[in-house]
């Protein structure tokens, strides 16, 4: 049976395909506050200019393509049982080709009733007001808004837990439950290799099972790669 690695990944992996991330643009997300384009209570007060936000997104993320770090996550499936976290909404991972990927914040290309959670469908164009799922309420992105839950946290823990090698790749570790993952497995299981990957590494103390690897994503995962090549060895 091969080792499982799981990796969490943030908006660092994804900037490097040329998408923006909030943290890099000043507290603005392509021009927008996130108080008024991600929080529940934006939705009530402007459907339309949430709905107008991520129609702006989906069709960015329709035209970035995977970078070399999304490309070699998936070639690492040859080595490893590789179990994707991701904090993104977009699709590059999959589209790079790797096989199991769990979306924390929800999925830009899915939409979902804003009455029923579990009603949810995949979207590719623009959404308007006035799309309805099956129930009769609007239809809006299938996103994890700020002050919303994460139902997938459950089962994002339930991998960690299984690991025998951890990766954080692009990540503030600033954004909750998501950061949490990281210290949950140094609490519960303080043995089990952690590479953190990115330009600028957070704050994160010292472990003497983690790896710093202070790097963009494209240039770290390499780095990443052939460093899980020598532990597969050693």
């Amino acid at each position: 049976m091969p080792k499982i690695l799981v990796v969490l990944t943030g908006a660092g992996i994804s900037a490097e395909s040329g998408l923006k991330t909030f943290r890099d643009s000043g507290g603005l997300w392509e021009g927008y506050r996130i108080e008024e384009v991600a929080t529940p209570e934006a939705w009530q007060r402007n459907p339309q200019l949430v709905l107008n936000f991520y129609n702006m997104r989906r069709r960015e993320i329709k035209k970035a393509q995977p970078n070399a770090a999304h490309l070699k996550l998936a070639e690492l499936e040859q080595l490893f049982d590789v179990r994707i976290i991701t904090q993104n909404i977009d699709d590059l991972h999959e589209r790079a080709g790797s096989s199991k990927v769990l979306h924390l914040h929800g999925e830009i290309f899915k939409m979902r009733s804003s009455a029923d959670p579990g009603l949810i469908k995949p979207v590719d164009g623009d959404m308007h007001l006035g799309d309805c799922a099956e129930d009769g309420a609007q239809l809006r992105p299938h996103v994890v808004w700020f002050g919303e839950p994460v139902p997938t946290i459950a089962e994002a823990i339930a991998w960690v837990e299984q690991a025998d090698v951890f990766a954080v790749i692009g990540t503030s570790l600033q954004v909750y439950p998501a950061a949490g993952l990281l210290f949950h497995l140094s609490q519960t299981r303080p043995q089990v290799p952690v590479y953190i990957v990115d330009r600028h590494i957070p704050e994160v103390g010292h472990q003497p099972h983690w790896h710093l690897i202070e790097q963009p994503a494209t240039q770290g995962v390499a780095t990443l790669a052939r460093r899980l090549q020598d532990l597969l060895q050693s």
